[in-house]
């Protein structure tokens, strides 16, 4: 199972084009509600989530997937189940991918130490311990992968797929839509 964590100003095209291409992929892909309700997205479009954050099980999750977004990579970082999830993850070696502004939050967490990592342009020097990159697209470091921003979205999503699966399943869905 693949978590897309959702708070309240998340991008909407890093959440929900990755969800739509693991989905065609095969992969069972849950959209998480930290607020427990239907989940407003930086541009004024509304997801109801799947499940809500306290419905998580890490013992069936193959990765967690933090969106970017201004407002809404902030509102994942203030609520501490959500790095503590990220944490347990970690521990666990299950994958743990996040795009745009959201890799900030993994490096403010202490997770990228000695890592390869890419976020939003511009806000690199928040890649604590991180080995930035500035290469155009994402980035796989052992079981971190971190995208940089919206217009790398289905690309990120195609990553995904392949630390999940394998890149012929990824270029299959990629191919089936038109990429």
């Amino acid at each position: 199972m693949v978590y897309i964590l959702l708070a309240p100003g998340f991008e909407e095209i890093e959440a929900l084009a990755p969800a739509d291409l693991l989905r065609r992929a095969g992969i069972d892909t849950a959209l998480v509600s930290v607020t427990g309700e239907p989940v407003p997205g930086s541009h004024g479009i509304t997801v109801t989530a799947d499940i809500t954050l306290d419905r998580v099980d890490l013992s069936q999750a193959e990765m967690i997937v933090l969106p970017g977004g201004g407002p809404g990579y902030k509102n994942l970082g203030k609520d501490p189940r959500v790095e503590q999830l990220v944490r347990k993850a970690v521990e666990k070696d299950l994958w743990v991918a996040a795009i745009c502004a959201a890799p900030t939050l993994l490096g403010k967490w202490g997770l990228l130490k000695g890592k390869k990592a890419i976020c939003y342009p511009g806000m690199e020097d928040q890649l604590t311990g991180a080995l930035v990159q500035t290469a155009p697209g994402e980035i796989r470091d052992g079981k971190i992968i971190t995208g940089r921003a919206a217009g790398n979205a289905i690309d990120f999503a195609a990553e995904l797929i392949e630390a999940l699966l394998d890149r012929a399943a990824a270029d299959k869905v990629l191919e089936s839509i038109c990429y």
